[in-house]
């Protein structure tokens, strides 16, 4: 038999889990996000200024993933899929 802690299991969240939800939605409009404009937006729409690393605990609780995008190659053709296919 171990000893129990007698603590609350640490300070509140500055987000709301309505403010969560807002989140999600906004987030959810666009698929390109930067770390930086997500921060940004949190200060904006909600008061409290995170952290980048904080930002991407927060996405990671919300249930969104956090990737690194590709850059594209401005010489690549806009048909190129079909070319791929072709031969």
């Amino acid at each position: 038999m171990g000893l129990i802690p007698k603590y609350g299991g640490g300070r509140p969240s500055q987000l709301s889990e309505q403010n969560k939800a807002e989140l999600k939605e906004i987030l959810s409009k666009r698929d390109d996000w930067t770390t930086k404009e997500i921060k940004k937006l949190i200060k904006d729409e909600f008061g409290p200024n995170f952290s980048e690393k904080h930002v991407r605990v927060i996405l990671k609780e919300l249930g969104l993933k956090f990737a690194k995008p590709h850059p594209l190659d401005y010489r690549r053709p806009l048909d190129a899929e079909n070319q791929l296919k072709k031969t």
